[in-house]
């Protein structure tokens, strides 16, 4: 009888490497993709999604849109709050005015760092909200009323 090994705890091994690795490397933001550890550890992709999971139990790491993980240092502030309230602070700390011409969905992209149609959803929110007006393929969007920051947490 061949002797196999054992895969559980694999997940818990692969998770304290990327510990080690996260502690070794302070400039580290991202961990890496899921494909890179399946194929640098040999491991199925439910392992590794299991150790990312100890990881982010762990407070350690955190996932990202697009499936990535970043890593999360203590003492970094994170906006957890939704898109579309991000994006609404916009018109405060860019100063913008009641029909003013809001920035496009390519430029909140970069600024957010998430996907174009992410948000493009959360403008379509502030849209229904009676924030933002206009919008759609060629259009500029307007800042149609500031938000209050009474509504908001």
């Amino acid at each position: 009888m061949s002797q196999q090994v054992n895969p559980r705890g694999t997940f818990l091994k692969i998770a304290d490497l990327l510990k080690k690795q996260i502690a070794d490397n302070v400039g580290m933001t991202e961990l890496p993709s899921l494909a890179e550890v399946m194929q640098d550890h040999k491991v199925s992709r439910g392992v590794a999604l299991r150790a990312f999971g100890v990881l982010g139990r762990e407070g350690i790491a955190e996932s990202t849109p697009g499936g990535r993980w970043r890593v999360v240092r203590s003492g970094a502030p994170i906006d957890r709050r939704p898109l579309e309230q991000r994006i609404a602070d916009v018109i405060e700390t860019d100063g913008l005015e009641v029909g003013e011409a809001f920035p496009s969905a390519s430029a909140l992209a970069a600024r957010f760092e998430v996907s174009r149609p992410t948000v493009t959803k959360a403008l379509d929110k502030l849209e229904a909200a009676g924030v933002l007006a206009g919008g759609g393929q060629g259009r500029v969007r307007t800042v149609r009323a500031v938000p209050s920051r009474e509504g908001r947490s």
